[in-house]
């Protein structure tokens, strides 16, 4: 039989990271809150590498307007490398059924 997994709020983690920093026993800190140690190594790492935008719920990663500039960007640049390899192989496609080489 499977375990279902448990969900924690934002506002537990967060609670659950401040005790861990004021604390140095985390398996201990682990039992009381009943949560495995690795997730609180877990979550102290993601909320030491993105402290505002830690923990945002249903698996839904919060960007920073710089972050979000770049992952848009990155996607228009894969659609025109795309468009362009398309262009190629139709320019490649049309100059041979006409008999004619795009080198003339």
């Amino acid at each position: 039989m499977s375990k279902t997994r448990k969900k924690y709020d934002r506002e537990f983690k967060l609670m659950a990271v401040e005790l861990s920093n004021k604390r140095t026993e985390l398996v201990s800190l682990a039992k009381e809150l009943d949560v495995r140690p690795e997730l609180l190594y877990r979550w102290r790492k993601e909320f030491s590498l993105k402290n505002e935008v830690s923990f945002p719920g249903n698996g839904k990663v919060l960007q920073t307007d710089l972050e979000a500039e770049n992952t848009r960007l990155k996607r228009q640049l894969n659609e025109s490398e795309m468009e362009n390899a398309i262009l190629k192989k139709a320019v490649s496609i049309f100059s041979r059924s006409d008999g004619k080489h795009s080198n003339s």
